[in-house]
């Protein structure tokens, strides 16, 4: 496997299965634009400090880790002006929960949503 990619692995009777943590990443990303309300995503600060460290940005302003053999996801979002951010981030929790659950098998145990940022639309 690749020197520098973080997996996760999982065993069954015909053998070992490897997630990259960047597909992990890429999921939550798209679950998370598929939301009404969710403009972009926001790069993190620490994804900076990451990248010097080594530890290459997944997705912008997505981390994703293994904690007990559970998923826990960290992003960061734009959101649209107009938009109740509370319910836009529980939709964004649940959508995200639910696409890695349903394509890796893989528990999600925390979806932690931050919003960096709001967008405005382009005056007409």
């Amino acid at each position: 496997m690749s020197e520098n990619k973080e997996y996760v692995s999982r065993s069954d009777e015909l053998g070992n299965i490897h997630i990259s943590e960047e597909v992990l990443a890429a999921i939550t990303a798209a679950a998370a634009l598929d939301v009404e309300g969710v403009s972009g995503l926001a790069a993190n600060l620490g994804s900076d400090i990451a990248e010097l460290l080594g530890k290459k940005n997944l997705a912008k302003g997505v981390h994703v880790r293994m904690e007990d053999d559970k998923v826990e996801v960290e992003l960061s979002v734009l959101m649209g002006y107009g938009h109740t951010i509370p319910e836009i981030g529980r939709a964004i929790q649940d959508g995200v929960k639910s696409a890695i659950e349903s394509m890796t098998g893989l528990e999600v145990s925390v979806v932690n949503v931050s919003v960096a940022g709001i967008t405005f639309p382009p005056k007409a």
